[in-house]
């Protein structure tokens, strides 16, 4: 059975961090494309961070890059999402998800991802 879960997030300050992490069991995570995902009140559901199998490199959203750094340790079985310098707009909840048919990963094509963790609020405010 394929399990994803979360931990880390919670309440920061503009310009503060936080850290979301995202445990796997039943799965490797470092044989399935992983991503990274956030919902806002009243939004959709967005691609934020994403690796694919064999990339070394994730791929960001314009909205993360240069802010978040997406991580994976595949001795853990996790994958980790840093986040530097939020701010308000960076309020929502936080999903990873994992792709288990495409060695590929994509911000946009949400409904690949098949596994997914049961979400971590972060909200950012003063």
């Amino acid at each position: 059975q394929v399990q994803l879960v979360q931990s880390g997030g919670g309440l920061a300050q503009p310009g503060g961090s936080l850290r979301l992490s995202c445990t796997a069991s039943g799965v490797r995570l470092n044989y399935y494309a992983i991503g990274w995902f956030r919902q806002a009140p009243g939004k959709e559901r967005e691609g934020i961070a994403c690796i694919g199998i064999s990339d070394t490199i994730p791929t960001y959203a314009a909205s993360a890059k240069g802010r978040f750094t997406l991580s994976r340790d595949n001795a853990k079985n996790t994958v980790d999402l840093q986040m530097n310098n939020l701010q308000p707009e960076d309020t929502a909840v936080y999903y990873c998800a994992t792709d288990s048919y495409g060695g590929s990963c994509s911000l946009t094509l949400i409904n690949e991802y098949d596994y997914w963790g049961q979400g971590t609020q972060v909200t950012v405010s003063s």
